[in-house]
């Protein structure tokens, strides 16, 4: 591989590029032989088959230097090509083309592999271990989170406990008091739109906007929070500097955003709650009150549990706003940002940082548990 870069950077640049877009025209004729051509049924493409087996470990292995290996090789693709013949009687007696399923499917598996599995596994494994992965420490790195001497850990749990129960809660209830109101308003669309806005607007950003908005000095204010306050006569205010105050204000910031997103999923909700239903407990008698309690509420309880869930575990992960507002200073760090902060510093607390990534991991599961059997259930 190496070899043939090198001679690629040797060409000439106008030569190069003629040379890039034939080898990728070549990859993509190659992927479309194996989704189009080698599944059909027949004799000859059966040793077509064959050939891929066989040839595509020898390209791949010697496209990585791995020439002395040809015997191996050539094992590999007799194996390959023995379960690629398996697979073609299976399809010749209507059991579905496999190879394709395989081929369109590998892919994803081996990025999940990558980019999931094995780095759940490695941080498992770092959260038994010390700051340089070379000795088990059992439960110390958690011990450590829950110990008053690591006030930084326990203070972040503690911290994400109270996000996780007001965040969610706040958004969900605010945005569904939103999707009632603005089903009912003429201007609907427009609304929707506006309040829908923040969602749009990354953490970052939105962290930005509220920071000016609780921005402290003692001079001309710009801060339009302390502005209103000087307005009436009062003393401006450190709003971020004060616990649990500036954790509040800060969970306003996700409120602020995730609010858009619950009004837009209930109000769906709400518009496919059978009109037959509503109309029977007006004809019943119930007040409106009683019909968005025991008719309406009833209903779309699947959806509010999701829009619940989904924001509980955005809760969990919130690292952005705490970073940008206040850095975790004055006590307002959480489980996200103090995994990051022990993974910078130095020497990298990896066996902190991966105890806390661990803690994360153990408290969405149940979330995602709940949700899951909540699916289950509706479905029957």
């Amino acid at each position: 591989m190496q070899g043939f870069l090198a001679w690629l950077a040797s060409l000439p640049q106008l030569v190069q590029i003629p040379v890039v877009i034939a080898i990728f025209l070549v990859v993509v004729g190659f992927i479309i032989v194996l989704i189009e051509v080698a599944p059909r049924p027949g004799k000859k493409y059966t040793w077509v088959r064959l050939a891929i087996a066989v040839g595509v470990p020898v390209a791949l292995l010697a496209a990585f230097g791995l020439q002395k290996s040809v015997a191996w090789v050539f094992l590999l693709g007799a194996g390959l090509g023995g379960g690629l013949f398996w697979l073609d009687a299976r399809s010749r007696k209507g059991q579905g083309r496999l190879i394709q399923l395989a081929l369109f499917t590998s892919p994803a598996l081996f990025l999940l592999v990558v980019g999931l599995v094995w780095p759940t596994i490695r941080t498992m494994v770092s959260a038994f271990m010390d700051k340089s992965g070379n000795r088990f420490v059992g439960l110390d790195n958690f011990a450590w989170v829950f110990s008053a001497g690591g006030s930084g850990g326990l203070t972040s749990l503690i911290n994400t406990i109270i996000w996780v129960l007001v965040a969610p809660v706040l958004a969900t209830g605010i945005g569904l008091v939103y999707a009632l109101w603005v089903d009912r308003s003429r201007a609907e669309k427009l609304l929707k739109v506006l309040i829908f806005m923040p969602m749009a607007v990354s953490f970052v950003g939105a962290s930005i906007i509220f920071k000016f908005f609780y921005d402290y000095r003692q001079g001309n204010q710009i801060g339009l929070l302390n502005q209103i306050v000087v307005f009436f006569g009062g003393t401006p205010i450190n709003w971020l500097q004060g616990y649990p105050l500036n954790m509040f204000l800060m969970i306003a910031i996700l409120i602020w955003s995730q609010t858009g997103f619950a009004m837009v999923i209930l109000s769906a909700a709400i518009k496919s709650v059978p009109a037959e239903l509503i109309e029977a407990a007006q004809i019943d008698g119930a007040s409106a009150f009683r019909r968005f309690i025991n008719v309406i509420i009833p209903t779309i309880r699947p959806t509010i549990i999701v829009v619940w869930i989904t924001i509980s575990i955005t809760s969990l992960k919130v690292y952005d706003i705490i970073a940008v507002t206040t850095a975790g200073f004055n006590n307002t760090s959480v489980l996200g940002y103090e995994m990051v902060r022990q993974f910078s510093l130095f020497p990298p607390q990896t066996g902190h940082s991966a105890a806390l990534a661990m803690l994360i991991f153990i408290l969405v599961i149940p979330f995602i548990a709940y949700n899951a059997r909540n699916l289950s259930r509706e479905r029957r």
